[in-house]
């Protein structure tokens, strides 16, 4: 049986971000149960912030066609989402827009699953963004979104230098997640074989 592909992802390209870490770990995690893990930095599609006429005038960016690709071609996706003032951070948005715009064949978003995580500094660790990122996917690009989530608080002390996470709650939500991630991706994959 082949192994399901995984994309993993950040919304934040900071240097020494959180939900960098996050990713990486989900990545680690994800290649340590047998996926097929592609694991990408947005820095490395960058693209102008969306503009219809914009996109009139130059049409989609090669970027955004790669990016689209690149979902496409996956069985599961595993996303780092920060939180901007409550909310889904301008990176990922920006992202998830362009993605939707590029009319080629294919699905960037249907016939795969979603899981969703977070790492933020305060209390809440990014939960309400999470909210917002799993609304934009489910109702407007209209994805399948596990419904367990991982919500790292905390997190400039949540990491240790190995980038594992140190408090045992939050790891054993990310091994949860990931399996279900697996699990589930490889129902797709079996669907669609």
């Amino acid at each position: 049986m082949r192994h399901p592909r995984i994309l993993v992802c950040s919304g934040s390209i900071r240097s020494g971000s959180f939900n960098g870490k996050l990713a990486a770990l989900a990545a680690k995690r994800l290649a340590i149960l047998d996926a097929d893990v592609t694991l990408l930095s947005l820095k490395d599609y960058p693209l102008p912030i969306y503009d219809g006429d914009l996109e009139t005038a130059n049409g989609i960016p090669e970027s955004a066609r790669k990016l689209k690709r690149l979902f496409e071609a996956q069985e599961g996706v595993f996303l780092a989402c920060p939180e901007y003032n409550a909310g889904i951070t301008p990176l990922m948005k920006n992202t998830l827009d362009w993605i939707s715009r590029v009319k080629e064949p294919g699905e960037a978003f249907t016939n795969k699953v979603f899981a969703l995580g977070a790492a933020s500094p305060g209390a809440f660790g990014g939960m309400r963004g999470l909210i917002g990122t799993r609304t934009i996917l489910e109702v407007g690009l209209g994805a399948m979104v596990l419904p367990q989530m991982i919500s790292v608080a905390k997190a400039a002390s949540a990491f240790d230098e190995t980038g594992d996470l140190v408090d045992e709650r939050s790891d054993g939500q990310l091994d949860k997640l990931v399996e279900a991630l697996l699990r589930v991706s490889r129902s797709y994959n079996n669907l669609n074989k």
